[in-house]
């Protein structure tokens, strides 16, 4: 089978063991959004997006077009770009996601009411470097609005939590896990701490499983804080992350990538990619 990359770092970690392992019996063609527009000729059996900027979703949208098969399609990666229409879907959908309000711009929030407590703001739209601070003051607000007048901007109340995110992961149908300290944290995010999927409290790879249903995701990663007792609030939402250093999560990626090649090549009868209900917990 031909599987295309398209991405500008074929060498990313995730990828480049996926690709070890492809080769030699499937061939593996990377295509640089920075430099591919379209792609001539045949088209490779499935395509993986790991790329977010706007030319890669463009090329992405053309190969759809032309009936290739992405993963994840142009739409739920763009999706999941835009934090207010990402908390929208979420909360519509039932799950709990951080109440979230939009601001056109971070002067606009600052020339309003006075904070109503502790929040946390972040840019509206996901990216490399992007904002986000805890606010716990009209004066910081200002001093931030100062610095960043024109970005827009979301707001979300701070929810008390033990200072940790849970880093969850799914990449088709295995599911990965992590602790990292909060970017909120004074001190720092610091490295990530191991955390076993079966450690999670009840309820919760079920909740990843049903946030790649909503937004129709294969590869994608849910930030979830514990506000207590096992509750948890998801905070973001990304498609197609690193998911660096999680044994067997290149093996996961090329299970994908070849279940989704063939399911494409000779669909079921109900018709698209049969998922199966729960997650295949790697160890």
């Amino acid at each position: 089978m031909r599987i295309g990359l398209i991405t500008p770092e074929p060498g990313h970690p995730l990828l480049a063991a996926a690709t070890a392992l492809l080769t030699p019996a499937h061939q593996v063609q990377t295509l640089d959004p920075r430099t591919v527009e379209k792609v001539p000729g045949a088209l490779a059996d499935v395509y993986l997006l790991k790329s977010r900027t706007p030319r890669a979703l463009a090329l992405a949208r053309d190969l759809e077009r032309r009936g290739a098969p992405v993963v994840n399609s142009a739409a739920a990666t763009a999706l999941c770009q835009d934090r207010t229409a990402m908390a929208h879907k979420a909360r519509r959908a039932g799950l709990p996601f951080a109440a979230t309000r939009t601001f056109a711009t971070l002067a606009q929030l600052a020339s309003g009411p006075p904070l109503p407590g502790p929040v946390v703001v972040k840019s509206r739209h996901s990216r490399r470097n992007d904002l986000v601070a805890r606010l716990d003051s009209d004066v910081q607000l200002r001093e931030l609005a100062a610095a960043h007048p024109l970005e827009p901007v979301v707001v979300q109340e701070f929810a008390p939590n033990s200072g940790w995110d849970h880093k969850l992961w799914a990449v088709g149908d295995g599911l990965f896990a992590a602790l990292r300290r909060s970017e909120l944290f004074p001190g720092g995010r610091g490295p990530s701490l191991p955390l076993a999927p079966e450690d999670l409290p009840p309820g919760w790879p079920a909740l990843v499983r049903r946030v790649g249903e909503v937004f129709t995701l294969d590869v994608y990663g849910v930030d979830i804080i514990d506000t207590g007792d096992g509750a948890p609030l998801i905070v973001d939402i990304n498609a197609f992350p690193g998911v660096r250093g999680q044994s067997g999560a290149p093996e996961a990626l090329v299970a994908l990538a070849l279940d989704r090649s063939a399911s494409e090549a000779d669909p079921p009868a109900g018709g698209g990619l049969q998922r199966p209900g729960d997650f295949r917990v790697a160890h």
